[in-house]
């Protein structure tokens, strides 16, 4: 940690680039691409399931097949209609397993009432689990000997090495303990040598402990939740939240007013606006650099399933 990473800034927090970051991970796996249709003569596959019509699911997926067909994937789109039984979705991800011409498995979180989505995770070959959600993966990301560790936090990984960030002896506190996000953000951050807190819902006194933090990550699914207040002077903030605000008046509180404006005139288009977790116009004025909501994580975390992707293809062709 630097010495000025631990100390009040004396102007508004500096944005760390996450679509910056994310086209220099797309534009190194576009590379590898090339290179491995050179040498194999095809391209790698990633195959995509989702079920149902999930509108912010929808919007994801077409996101990911987009994204992959532009860095040069042959990319599947499995679209099940919701009436989907367990039994049918568990056998459409056995024959994708079993098919050589796939190499990445994506099955698409929410997946509808009754399928059990921890099933579903399980039943994906590890070498084909892309998301990094298996129990195997997930084990050998603890035991820190993952190939394929979940999207979101190994891009806030990238974001913070390309950023000039040092992990080694900070103190970071992750907000959040999902298995998505939180538990494998802690582990990462161990791997790089901070010293971690993790924070969830039963914390007492949540703003006494993510204060001292020199990098806090902040995952809850709670609009503009963190403040100030929580907020070490000078820290690193992370921002994983992708809130709808659906309340106009809202938006004066949470923005200066040059992006209050530009955030009005998005509402009068859409009828909402995205927001994270943490409350950014206070934010702003406490740390010394957070990421921006939208622009930040999210495409991070595309960029990395394309990664995960290749990096399958290739250990699939040279084991």
């Amino acid at each position: 940690m630097t010495e000025h990473q631990a100390v009040k800034q004396t102007a508004d927090a500096k944005m760390l680039d996450g679509a910056r970051v994310a086209g220099e991970i797309k534009a190194e796996v576009r590379q590898g691409v090339d290179e491995f249709v050179q040498t194999y003569n095809s391209p790698p596959a990633l195959a995509v399931v989702r079920v149902g019509d999930d509108a912010a699911s929808l919007v994801y997926v077409r996101n990911k097949i987009r994204t992959s067909e532009e860095l040069g994937f042959r990319s599947e789109h499995h679209a099940l209609p919701a009436s989907t039984s367990e039994a049918e979705l568990l056998d459409l991800v056995s024959q994708l397993n079993g098919r050589d011409d796939v190499d990445g498995i994506l099955v698409q979180l929410p997946l509808p009432s009754g399928i059990d989505e921890k099933k579903v995770i399980e039943s994906i070959d590890p070498a084909k689990d892309v998301d990094g959600f298996h129990p195997l993966n997930i084990g050998r990301l603890v035991a820190g000997q993952s190939e394929a560790a979940p999207c979101t936090p190994a891009g806030i990984i990238e974001l913070l090495k390309r950023s000039n960030i040092e992990m080694r002896g900070a103190h970071a506190c992750v907000v959040g303990r999902s298995h998505i996000v939180g538990r494998p953000m802690a582990q990462l951050l161990l791997q790089h040598d901070a010293t971690v807190t993790i924070c969830h819902s039963r914390t007492i006194d949540l703003a006494s402990i993510t204060r001292q933090a020199h990098i806090l990550v902040v995952a809850i699914g709670r609009a503009a939740f963190i403040r100030g207040e929580h907020i070490k002077p000078g820290a690193v903030v992370v921002d994983v939240g992708m809130n709808k605000l659906t309340d106009a008046t809202m938006i004066d509180e949470l923005f200066d007013d040059v992006e209050a404006a530009r955030r009005h005139a998005n509402f009068e288009k859409r009828g909402y606006t995205l927001i994270g977790d943490v409350h950014p116009a206070e934010a702003m004025k406490r740390a010394g650099w957070l990421t921006p909501v939208p622009g930040g994580v999210g495409l991070l975390t595309v960029a990395m399933l394309m990664r995960n992707t290749l990096h399958a293809a290739r250990r699939r062709l040279t084991i």
